[in-house]
């Protein structure tokens, strides 16, 4: 991959596009640092640094495939741009209010216990019933995505859990939330 070195990013972005695994692996890697700081800044509700740093990868990978060099841009700029406007996306929609039911979740230990600061066995047990009540209309996916997202993971780190694409773990994502909501 060190031989990629003597190529324009332009270059390389022209490669990435005619199919070269290598070139954009190689691009990914050159732009992360420029992701984290640009990353730094922002927070996403619900979500943590690693979120913001995965969809500032995203923006990456999206500046890859939709660069154009006849629009008289740097791929350069053309990368933070889509940085910042997969960052933006992503603070903007998880500020949205319907996603705020899954935002404000009550993490869940491994033993299926639920972490509750206070004392009140009451509001535990209800939110045991809540969590059972909801996997119900959860098809085997969501429930197991549903899971590892309370524990914690992240969009990227689940679709490796489960080896599914990215994008698949994100529609059911999204399936859940629309439950979700339709019980409320």
């Amino acid at each position: 991959m060190e031989k990629l070195n003597i190529f324009t990013d332009e270059q390389l972005v022209k490669m990435a596009q005619e199919g070269s695994l290598t070139a954009e692996e190689f691009l990914i890697e050159k732009y992360k640092e420029l992701v984290k700081e640009r990353s730094r800044s922002y927070f996403i509700n619900g979500g943590d640094t690693d979120d913001v740093i995965q969809e500032g990868m995203i923006g990456i990978f999206k500046a890859i495939h939709s660069y154009d060099e006849e629009k008289e841009a740097s791929f350069r700029t053309h990368a933070e741009n889509c940085i910042k406007g997969q960052i933006f996306n992503a603070i903007k929609g998880a500020n949205r209010l319907k996603n705020q039911p899954l935002n404000e979740s009550v993490p869940i230990e491994e033993d299926d216990t639920f972490v509750w600061e206070g004392e009140n066995p009451e509001d535990k047990l209800l939110l045991k019933e809540l969590m059972g009540l909801l996997k119900k209309n959860f098809s085997k996916q969501e429930s197991q995505v549903l899971d590892l997202m309370i524990k914690g993971n992240t969009i990227g780190e689940i679709a490796k859990i489960l080896d599914k694409p990215y994008k698949s773990i994100d529609n059911t994502m999204q399936r859940i939330k629309k439950k979700v909501m339709n019980i409320f």
